[in-house]
């Protein structure tokens, strides 16, 4: 996934649309190959299900009457549509549900605030994320009213508002072995990778400091307070230990 956002700032038209939609595709599939091997194909599959068909549905309703992100259009740049949402942007959904699942999953003894900070992972990050594909044509706003870097103040929202459900439907599944200690860090690096690239790339290559100064203040912090242990993870490592 690294391999194939590298070269993303070299390259322009139709090269870049075919690598946007390359590098959420790989990403996907790193999320639920982990995803399988550390918590099993039923898991994986409800995941699934549940992001992609979650983002599918919700984007769909977006698309159609700009509820909850406000109005907006997809081109064809990224590819195929089906009910006019572009098909790689409900894996897109998916593929970044995943990293910010395991990270709040450590504070699962506070499963309201974890689903919150899990949706503020999600609607920090498309503070990087809109402003970069309305710039390259892949989808365009027809909102007005407040904005943060040219995109509508109601998307923030409406993310906040779809990535906090999503986080909790994830919470909630059944996971197996759910007090067990896992390898995550692959989900864990992809999600700071995403996060550093993120605020390098505006930074430094897309002469989009604004954006870069936002998302990186805004998704720093949310990445801060998910690492953070929180109270109610010290009565978890004492059962835990008493185990």
């Amino acid at each position: 996934m690294v391999a194939t956002q590298i070269p993303y700032p070299l390259v322009d038209g139709t090269a870049r649309g075919a690598l946007t939609a390359a590098t959420v595709v790989v990403f996907f599939l790193a999320s639920t190959t982990h995803a399988t091997a550390t918590r099993g194909p039923w898991w994986a599959a409800a995941f699934v299900v549940v992001t992609v068909g979650g983002g599918l549905a919700v984007e769909t309703l977006g698309v159609h009457t700009g509820v909850p992100f406000g109005r907006y259009v997809y081109g064809t740049s990224l590819g195929p549509r089906l009910f006019g949402v572009s098909l790689v942007v409900p894996l897109a959904w998916a593929m970044m549900a995943y990293p910010a699942y395991v990270l709040v999953r450590r504070h699962q003894q506070a499963p309201d605030r974890a689903a919150v900070v899990g949706g503020l992972v999600l609607a920090t990050w498309d503070l990087f994320l809109d402003p970069q594909m309305v710039n390259a044509g892949h989808w365009r706003w027809h909102s007005s009213g407040p904005a943060l870097n040219g995109i509508p103040v109601t998307n923030f929202l409406g993310w906040l508002l779809v990535g906090t459900l999503l986080t909790g439907v994830l919470l909630a599944l059944p996971d197996p072995g759910r007090s067990e200690i896992r390898d995550e860090r692959i989900p864990l690096t992809l999600l700071a990778w995403t996060y550093l690239s993120s605020v390098v790339a505006n930074g430094v290559f897309f002469d989009r400091p604004g954006v870069a100064a936002l998302g990186g203040a805004a998704m720093g912090a949310v990445l801060a307070v998910g690492l953070r242990p929180w109270r109610t993870d010290h009565g978890e490592d004492r059962r835990r230990a008493d185990r």
